[in-house]
C-alpha cells in the first residue's frame, strides 16, 4: 500500500450513542461535518477525502482494536476547513450558539461495511489508529495520509486514482442519511445536500438565497424577474440575457439537488445560465417566521453541469401495459 499514491484524509470516529448517530445522519443530510476546536494542522492541509467510522468502541488496547471490523462512511472533501458563522447542527440551533465552529463540506461516495482494522485492511495501520485516536479524543478529526485506491476498490468504485486523481460522481453509489441505522430515529425522506424536512424552514432558506441573488444582479445593473420555473431568475441588461438557478443551504457548498428539467435547461447551448449557491445560511428557528441572515456565496457563471458531476437519485419507471 505504501507504493500507491497517497492523499490527505480526515479520519473521524463517530460514537454509537443515539445522539452521535443522529449527528451522523444530519451530517450526511446536509453534506457537512464539524469539530468544536481548531487544530493547527487544519489550517495548513487541504484534505481530499474523509472517513467517518462507527461501530467499534475506541477505548481498547491497540491489539484488541486491530482484531475488529468497522463501518466506514466514505466522503470526498469538497470544501476545506472553514469557520462556521451560523448555528447549523440541531443542538446549535436549539441553543442559538455555534458549538462546532470548525467545518468542512463533504460529498458521500459509498458506505463500506465490515472493514478490517488490521494492517491487511484498506486503512492500513496508520489509518486504523487515526480512527481510534479520534474516538479517544471525542471525535476530533485526525489528519492522515492514505492511498485512496484500496478504499475505492473496497467500495466498488471504478476509478483509477493514480491515473486521474478524480472520482466521477456518476460512478459512485452514494448514500443518504437513511443508510445510518440509528436507534429510535423516526423515518423521514431525505433528498440530498441541505435538504430540510420542515417545509417552512426550507422555504425561508430558499427565499433568503434568492433575495441575495437578486440583490447581486441588480447591483450589477441587471433587471431581474423572479420566475421560479423553468428557472429562478431571468436577468436582462442592455440586450443581454442571463438565466439563474438559485440554491440555498445551511450546510457547506458541496452539492445541490437538481431536477432533470434544470439540468436539461442549463445544457441548451442557446441559454446563458448561472448557478448561484448560498451556503452557511443562518436560520433563527426560535422566531415565528424563521428569520434568516448571512450566508457565503458560490457563483458559477456560464454554467453547464458535466455528466461526471451528476448522480441520479431516482428513476421514472414505466408500468407494463395491461393485457
Amino acid at each position: 500500500m505504501s507504493c500507491m499514491k497517497q492523499e490527505p484524509f480526515v479520519m473521524v470516529h463517530v460514537g454509537q450513542s443515539t445522539e452521535s448517530q443522529r449527528n451522523l445522519q444530519y451530517g450526511i443530510e446536509t453534506r457537512s461535518w464539524g469539530f468544536p476546536l481548531w487544530k493547527p494542522e487544519y489550517r495548513s492541509v487541504r484534505p481530499r477525502f474523509a472517513l467517518l467510522a462507527t461501530g467499534v468502541a475506541p477505548r481498547v488496547p491497540l491489539d484488541v482494536w486491530l482484531t475488529q471490523k468497522i463501518t466506514l462512511y466514505f466522503f470526498e472533501v469538497r470544501e476545506n476547513f472553514y469557520e462556521g458563522e451560523a448555528p447549523h447542527w440541531p443542538d446549535e440551533e436549539a441553543e442559538n450558539a455555534i458549538k462546532y465552529p470548525v467545518r468542512f463540506g463533504v460529498e458521500p461516495l459509498a458506505v463500506i461495511r465490515d472493514v478490517a482494522l488490521n494492517e491487511h485492511g484498506p486503512l492500513g495501520l496508520a489509518g486504523s489508529d487515526a480512527i481510534r485516536r479520534s474516538g479517544i479524543e471525542r471525535g476530533i478529526g485526525k489528519l492522515c495520509d492514505l492511498a485512496p485506491q484500496p478504499l475505492l476498490d473496497a467500495a466498488g468504485i471504478p476509478a483509477n486514482w493514480a491515473q486521474r486523481q478524480q472520482v466521477p460522481l456518476n460512478r459512485t453509489p452514494g448514500f443518504t442519511a437513511e443508510h445510518v441505522e440509528a436507534p429510535k430515529t423516526p423515518k423521514r425522506r431525505r433528498r440530498g445536500s441541505g435538504f430540510i424536512s420542515d417545509p417552512k424552514k426550507r422555504k425561508a432558506i430558499e427565499l433568503h438565497a434568492e433575495d441575495m441573488a437578486v440583490a447581486h444582479y441588480e447591483q450589477l445593473g441587471w433587471t431581474v424577474e423572479r420566475l421560479g420555473k423553468p428557472y429562478d431568475l431571468h436577468c436582462t441588461r442592455a440586450g443581454e440575457e442571463r438565466r439563474v438557478e438559485v440554491k440555498g443551504t445551511t450546510g457547506a457548498a458541496t452539492s445541490v439537488d437538481l431536477t432533470i428539467n434544470e439540468v436539461e435547461h442549463a445544457r441548451i447551448p442557446e441559454h446563458t445560465v448561472d448557478l448561484y449557491v448560498v451556503s452557511d445560511i443562518k436560520v433563527d428557528v426560535r422566531s415565528a417566521d424563521y428569520a434568516t441572515s448571512e450566508g457565503r456565496v458560490l457563483h458559477l457563471r456560464d454554467w453547464s453541469p458535466a455528466e461526471e458531476d451528476l448522480r441520479p437519485r431516482s428513476f421514472e419507471y414505466r408500468l407494463p401495459l395491461e393485457d
